[in-house]
């Protein structure tokens, strides 16, 4: 079977393991896994599009207005995967599809009138990676790690948070990556700031950028540091120390252990670096797909790991910060967003050595 093939199985067979009629995909993440990366958003912060998919014992139906009909069908090509369009105008506030829908026993992708909750079963869907999304999220890490790359070796200081934000969204959408997370830090806001939104503020030594980037509607997350100047001893401790904590993660992901299983020996590793609380001051990562997180790991998160799944993991000692995202294999993980060139630390974890990314020192 293709992907897409794939997905309406597993669909079906979620729906025979909930007795339910139908299962209906309304989340801006669930459409693109359903349709194999189509867009059915507009305003790119919203969590649920201008469309929506049911499918049912038997048929495939998407649901939108006569605004969105077209770009859907001519664009994404959706009629021709065999979607059976529902076309409504803009105007009506989805009448038609409810009437469709009365009497069904439904489920959702959410919290939907009349319909069960199955957010946390479509979330598994969506984080069981086909092998042709593992080849486009390879192309996608690619490309999130050249726009990094271009833009934190752009910086100069003097520059605002605010003009290096832009140069990281120019560089990830001039290269087909829409920047859904655009964060940058500079000098003492890495240390007080985990989620840092860029501001107006001047650069003067040292900047951190965090990109999250989309195309097809999955999602890679990565994180670089540089420092103008000779990097302070104390950070230079702290992001070796890093290096470690960010190398158990990694290592700890194999398929047939749990997310909590990877948490318990990052968080181990915390410890033994000297920062046991530092774990508690920021998440630390987990699955990734068609969203950022599909599930962020915590000590009782007991999904298991699949051959195939992306992950994202994100360490941190205050002032410092490691993320990558990575594809598990049967043999180990593959760095999707390494940058070429840029200078590695040496990690440690179960007796194996991890390269991990320094901070870029820049006279």
């Amino acid at each position: 079977m293709d992907e897409f093939q794939i997905k309406q199985a597993r669909i079906q067979a979620l729906l025979d393991e909930t007795k339910l009629d139908g299962l209906l995909l309304r989340k801006v993440s669930s459409f693109a896994w359903a349709t194999c990366g189509a867009a059915s958003y507009v305003n790119t912060a919203v969590s649920e599009g201008e469309a929506s998919l049911l499918v049912t014992r038997d048929g495939r139906f998407l649901f939108t207005n006569n605004i969105e009909a077209v770009r859907l069908e001519k664009e994404e090509g959706l009629r021709q995967q065999g979607w059976e369009f529902r076309i409504a105008p803009w105007y009506a506030g989805g009448r038609d599809s409810a009437e469709m829908m009365r009497g069904m026993q439904l489920g959702a992708d959410g919290m939907a009138p009349g319909a069960a909750d199955l957010s946390s079963q479509v979330t598994q869907l969506r984080s069981r990676l086909t092998p042709e999304e593992g080849g486009r999220f390879r192309q996608l890490g690619t490309l999130c790690a050249a726009a990094m790359d271009a833009a934190i070796r752009s910086l100069k200081p003097g520059m605002t948070e605010y003009e290096a934000a832009a140069r990281l969204a120019s560089e990830a959408l001039r290269r087909g990556a829409q920047p859904i997370v655009n964060l940058v830090a500079s000098d003492e806001r890495i240390f007080t700031i985990r989620h840092p939104l860029p501001t107006g503020k001047t650069i003067q030594r040292y900047v951190m950028l965090v990109l999250c980037g989309r195309l097809g509607g999955l999602i890679c997350s990565v994180t670089r540091l540089i420092y103008f100047g000779r990097l302070p001893d104390d950070l230079r401790a702290k992001s070796e120390a890093l290096a470690n904590v960010d190398a158990a993660f990694l290592t700890a992901t194999r398929p047939g252990c749990s997310l909590a299983d990877v948490f318990r020996e990052g968080t181990a590793a915390y410890a033994a670096a000297g920062y046991p609380e530092e774990w508690k001051l920021h998440h630390q990562g987990g699955s990734a797909g068609y969203e950022a997180r599909e599930v962020v790991a915590t000590p009782d998160t007991h999904d298991p790991i699949y051959d195939g799944q992306a992950f994202a993991w994100n360490p941190s000692i205050t002032g410092t910060k490691s993320e990558d995202t990575i594809l598990i294999g049967s043999d180990g993980f593959e760095v999707l967003t390494a940058i070429d060139g840029w200078p590695l630390l040496k990690g440690t974890a179960q007796g194996k050595e991890v390269r991990r990314p320094a901070i870029l020192e820049v006279d």
